[in-house]
């Protein structure tokens, strides 16, 4: 393995990005989707992609081990003025790179980013409340439960919670 590297897509990212979520949709439970069921495809992917440009808060980060994407984090906000500076984080590191700090430092890349970028002063996200690693890291990154979804996501005929967490930075 390669020293894992942080950085934005590219346009000719999008291609391994929707090829990366559709995998790791199938490695886990914990994320909203199923493999293959990821929603862009890569056309509009790389669309996305271009829409984060010159965009002041919303971004998305890539870890690679190479060329090999072994993590992506986002945080999505929308231009509202009422809601514009809350921001859903969301990521997802690949089974293989799990327990390495690849999630601690997007993460932290993210708030960091977020402090500066004049317009987010929140973040916020859900998760599946059995998920434990992912509930202790964001506690130790410094989020909240704020709420609990019971029955929120229905898996195989079992029904799990989902807590809603967040962050004033």
């Amino acid at each position: 393995m390669a020293e894992i590297t942080y950085r934005r897509p590219e346009v000719s990212d999008a291609k391994n990005i929707v090829d990366f979520y559709n995998y790791v949709g199938g490695e886990t439970s914990y994320l909203s989707f199923e493999k293959d069921e990821y929603p862009l495809d890569v056309a509009a992917q790389e669309a996305a992609i271009r829409e984060l440009e010159g965009n002041d808060n919303n971004i998305m980060l890539l870890a690679m081990d190479g060329e090999e994407i072994a993590g992506i984090a986002t945080i999505s906000s929308t231009h509202k003025i009422k809601a514009r500076h809350d921001g859903e984080l969301g990521i997802v590191v690949a089974k293989k790179y799990q327990g390495q700090g690849i999630g601690t430092t997007l993460i932290k890349k993210l708030i960091d980013w977020a402090r500066g970028n004049g317009v987010t002063t929140r973040i916020s996200l859900d998760t599946r409340a059995d998920n434990i690693m992912a509930v202790s890291l964001y506690l130790k990154m410094g989020f909240q439960v704020e709420g609990c979804r019971k029955n929120s996501t229905l898996l195989n005929g079992e029904y799990y919670d989902l807590y809603i967490m967040g962050m004033m930075l």
